[in-house]
């Protein structure tokens, strides 16, 4: 079995993957394949399907600042290079209507921002990463 990350309309979803070797490949060569499935459907039966991590790996010497809740990014207020103080608002996010600033909680320098305005991020995805 392979592990996977699919992304599929903005969502990331880990998925168990058989693998197959020459034999079983022909076997399966003679059996009919499935129609063409939409993107939209529900995933393939048998598939082990789990949301990706909250927490891709933090840079040596960075802080992450995490998104508090689910939504869509609204407004990204820095860039890689600019300086944030303590407290100070780096981006906002629109959940149900409503736009949520999200503080850094370190001053420092930031080294990545990891989304883009109209991603859709989960409660616990890293946005940015600072160095202290």
């Amino acid at each position: 079995m392979k592990t996977l990350r699919i992304t599929l309309e903005g969502k990331s979803y880990i998925v168990g993957v058989e693998v197959l070797d020459e034999k079983n490949t022909a076997a399966a060569a003679g059996q009919a394949r499935p129609a063409a499935v939409s993107s939209r459907a529900a995933a393939p039966v048998n598939a082990a399907v789990a949301p990706a991590p909250a927490t891709p790996q933090v840079q040596d010497g960075c802080q992450a600042v995490v998104s508090p809740m689910a939504g869509l990014v609204f407004k990204c207020l820095v860039k890689a290079g600019d300086q944030v103080a303590v407290n100070q608002t780096v981006m906002i996010l629109d959940a149900m209507k409503m736009e949520t600033p999200v503080a850094s909680p370190w001053g420092g320098t930031v080294q990545t921002v990891l989304v883009r305005e109209g991603d859709a991020v989960d409660e616990g995805t890293i946005l940015l990463q600072i160095a202290g």
